[in-house]
């Protein structure tokens, strides 16, 4: 067996020094010969490897989504002070509609969505109305700024959303979906750790420390930047199996039809009565869910049922790859209309 994995890397040189092989007849193709050939013990260490490389890939997209949201919120906390954050909370109107698409006409959405063109698919359709009831995402902020949005009121639409969510889920999930119980603390304890402390760091920082916070942004920001590039390159290698197991059953139409109209209410409803920078991030906000709330609950409650999972992180790439691309688009419109206006406001 020592000789045999010696040569693993060599397939046919294994065949010969394996001492258990079997006989084949010469129509049967190299590959198939090999591994038919090959005793279970052998086998065990192609599969091992494979699994140990999706264990590795799966650890460093963890770390990547953690250093991507840590490093966000340190550098949102660093470039903004509690007053700017706030100072767009102040307008009733626009807390009120985010409040009432964020957790009314969104989660209806899902639902709609789940019962209609997910009907016969109720793992998928279980996953969509975990998306649609949790808000408050994490790559709200970045997400503006690539989008030139109102950064300000992008932390704080996030803070209000997410603080809203942990109260929201434990009652109403229950009414949507039987059985489903939520654990508020498990939910907290993530999104405070991962969020609420780097910003409150930030934000220390940046009212007593002014100049060390001024040299520590840039590093913070040049840390997320490479850190949401690592999360989608990962995100896409580790499951685009996954979205290959949801073509034709619906739910890749169904998770674009909610971005897409979520993404649309947002930035036409929400934003109403407000300037681009503000339009833009209703929209952003409005779409991109907090996937990290949603797999909690489904891990707690559908463990049974990987498709729930599937669903959710197949979502979330859809969710982050459409809403990079939107943001993209929006951010070099803005900056086109900005060029367009310079010359004329400096003569």
């Amino acid at each position: 067996m020592l000789s045999a994995a010696k040569h693993l890397d060599r397939p046919f040189a294994a065949l010969r020094a394996c001492p258990e092989r079997s006989e084949w007849g010469d129509k049967k193709e190299p590959e198939e010969r090999y591994w038919n050939a090959l005793p279970f013990c052998h086998k065990l260490l192609f599969i091992k490897e494979e699994h140990t490389m999706d264990h590795t890939l799966q650890v460093l997209a963890n770390l990547a989504v953690a250093v991507f949201v840590i490093s966000s919120m340190l550098s949102m906390g660093l470039s903004l002070t509690m007053q700017q954050i706030l100072e767009p909370l102040r307008n009733g109107r626009l807390v009120i509609l985010a409040l009432v698409l964020n957790f009314l006409v969104v989660p209806a959405l899902a639902y709609g969505l789940a019962k209609t063109i997910l009907a016969n698919q109720q793992s998928l359709g279980t996953g969509m109305i975990l998306l649609g009831t949790a808000a408050g995402a994490p790559f709200l902020p970045k997400l503006t700024q690539v989008a030139k949005g109102n950064l300000a009121f992008a932390v704080g639409l996030m803070v209000l959303l997410m603080v809203v969510t942990i109260i929201y889920l434990p009652l109403v999930l229950p009414l949507l979906l039987t059985g489903v119980t939520v654990n508020p603390l498990q939910i907290a304890t993530t999104l405070v750790v991962l969020m609420l402390i780097p910003l409150a760091i930030g934000l220390f920082m940046k009212a007593r420390y002014e100049s060390a916070a001024a040299g520590l942004q840039p590093v913070m920001a040049q840390a997320s930047n490479y850190s949401i590039i690592l999360v989608l390159v990962l995100m896409l290698v580790l499951n685009f199996s996954n979205v290959i197991s949801i073509i034709g059953t619906g739910g890749i139409l169904a998770l674009v039809i909610f971005i897409v109209v979520s993404f649309v209410l947002g930035y036409f409803v929400g934003g109403i009565g407000s300037d681009s920078g503000i339009k833009r991030v209703a929209g952003l906000g409005t779409a991109q869910r907090n996937v990290s709330a949603a797999l909690v609950i489904g891990t707690q409650n559908f463990s049974s049922d990987p498709n729930v999972t599937v669903m959710l992180i197949v979502g979330a790439l859809f969710m982050l790859v459409i809403l990079m691309v939107a943001g993209g688009e929006m951010g070099r419109r803005s900056q086109g209309k900005a060029a367009e206006q310079t010359p004329a406001g400096a003569s």
